[in-house]
């Protein structure tokens, strides 16, 4: 094999926030976790006939909440569509997504690394969907079990730009993301409920060359195993096409046992999901005064917070980096601090 320095690797991430909210996206059913198999199912979140759904305010505004806080464009006018698949958990058989219009449009974040540099991540877009319920394998051998609580539940998919070239950068840019989604308190980032979910898109390709083929490595539930499977991904394309083979476009999953990824299914692409607009919801109008008012309400974000411990209490780049990566600690940290004044 030749050395790996020659190749690098080109990823892109798609981010599945739940939003903190009540109730459901399109019903007012309950979200909270932890509660027993089908008791948070309302007549829309299991498809009855004639059932139609009406958009959920507060899940609206937690998206726009988050799309500034991504310094991403607010687009007042958007679509819902229907996604067309089918999976045994999907009641309708679509899922109600956005696709050409979305709520939020181009924005970026910036990321510390460890090397002491930091580099600007594009966001291609953010937009509101609906999950789907929960299949159950293993609690008999010869059937599966439907739960369909999560059915419903509101969630942003947050595309990044394929900018990010290492394990490093893709785990910088996972932590980054989730500070800010607690530091606005849309998303609680929770990666062991699922509130929190991560698709990793990932080829590989000789410097000063085209991208290669992808592909996509299904619901990551780890920063540590974002990394890990990463690694194995790019080892495995290199071997492949060093071998005189070509990568197959696909979505994959990671064992995390076995530190492996294994093919899941041929990769689809939009065209296979039969996108159309869903006839049942009209575009969603969004304000200049409601962007307005949600912009002025939001709190100090991490990197307003970064600057501050530096240039406010003489901090170092990294010692600030650590502490806004948890605003509690960071809170905690302001608190001491103005109490000691207060007494002095």
């Amino acid at each position: 094999m030749q050395n790996l320095k020659d190749w690098e690797t080109v990823i892109g991430l798609e981010i599945h926030a739940q939003i903190i909210s009540k109730s459901k996206l399109f019903s007012g059913a309950s979200t909270n976790f932890g509660s027993e198999p089908n008791t948070q199912v309302s007549l829309v979140d299991a498809a009855m006939p004639g059932m139609l759904p009406v958009i959920n305010k507060d899940c609206v505004k937690q998206a726009i909440k988050t799309g500034l806080g991504l310094n991403g464009q607010i687009n007042k006018r958007s679509v819902f569509d229907r996604k067309n698949y089918f999976y045994p958990d999907l009641p309708q058989g679509y899922q109600i997504s956005q696709y050409t219009q979305p709520i939020v449009g181009k924005g970026s974040i910036e990321i510390d690394l460890k090397n002491g540099n930091s580099k600007k991540i594009g966001i291609t877009r953010l937009h509101l969907e609906q999950d789907a319920g929960k299949s159950i394998h293993d609690l008999d051998p010869n059937k599966t079990y439907i739960d369909l609580n999560r059915s419903g539940v509101a969630l942003m998919e947050i595309v990044s730009e394929p900018d990010i070239r290492s394990a490093e950068e893709a785990q910088e840019y996972v932590k980054k993301l989730r500070s800010i989604l607690r530091y606005i308190q849309t998303c609680d980032g929770n990666m062991e409920e699922g509130s929190l979910r991560c698709d990793v898109n990932i080829s590989v390709k000789k410097k000063n060359e085209d991208f290669g083929t992808r592909c996509e490595i299904k619901n990551v539930n780890s920063i540590k195993s974002i990394g890990q499977a990463i690694k194995y991904e790019f080892h495995r394309q290199v071997e492949i096409i060093e071998s005189g083979d070509k990568v197959q476009q696909e979505t994959r999953l990671f064992d995390e046992k076995k530190g492996e990824t294994r093919p899941m299914r041929t990769k689809e692409e939009a065209h296979d999901y039969r996108y159309f607009p869903d006839p049942d919801l009209p575009p969603l109008e969004i304000s200049s005064d409601l962007i307005g008012e949600i912009k002025k309400n939001l709190p100090e974000l991490p990197d307003v917070k970064k600057k501050k411990l530096i240039d406010g209490y003489g901090l170092s780049s990294y010692e600030s980096s650590i502490l806004i990566s948890d605003k509690n600690n960071v809170d905690f940290f302001e608190a001491v601090i103005n109490e000691n004044n207060q007494r002095n």
